[in-house]
């Protein structure tokens, strides 16, 4: 029961020229419990506000999700990179300069880049060599 602020002055009032303060304290105690009661307005506020906060820790949470792709993404562009192919086939032993510039041309190739760096050392030059027999046959 709500009672209006002036009504409720009145009724304090009348309590209070009676003599009675029990009285007075149980009116004021009504009035601590109307204010501690969560109104349908803060109950609704509440509700946003824990739907805000779900909100924002998920589009946290896809953010990070997104940083750890796009660092994943570096890293894996950077061990197939074009520089680190050349500086393995710079390495390697038995490459004529044909051979060494057509694994150049290989290497615009992302596909052909990671499975030169995966092969093992004995392989890649087998592998090379196959490749560059390929280009040859019309």
């Amino acid at each position: 029961m709500s009672l209006h602020p002036n009504a409720q002055l009145n009724i304090v009032d009348e309590y209070a020229s009676s003599g009675s303060g029990d009285d007075i304290n149980m009116i004021d105690g009504l009035n601590k419990r109307q204010s501690t009661m969560p109104s349908s307005s803060d109950r609704q506020k509440r509700s946003r506000k824990a739907t805000g906060d779900v909100i924002v820790d998920a589009m946290l949470e896809i953010a990070a999700a997104s940083k750890m792709r796009a660092a994943a993404i570096l890293n894996n562009e950077d061990r197939f990179s074009i520089s680190k192919c050349i500086k393995v086939l710079d390495e390697m032993q038995g490459i004529d300069q044909r051979l060494y510039f057509l694994a150049l041309d290989l290497f615009e190739n992302p596909d052909a880049r990671e499975t030169f760096i995966s092969l093992k050392n004995e392989r890649r030059l087998m592998w090379l060599q196959r490749k560059s027999d390929a280009s040859i046959i019309p």
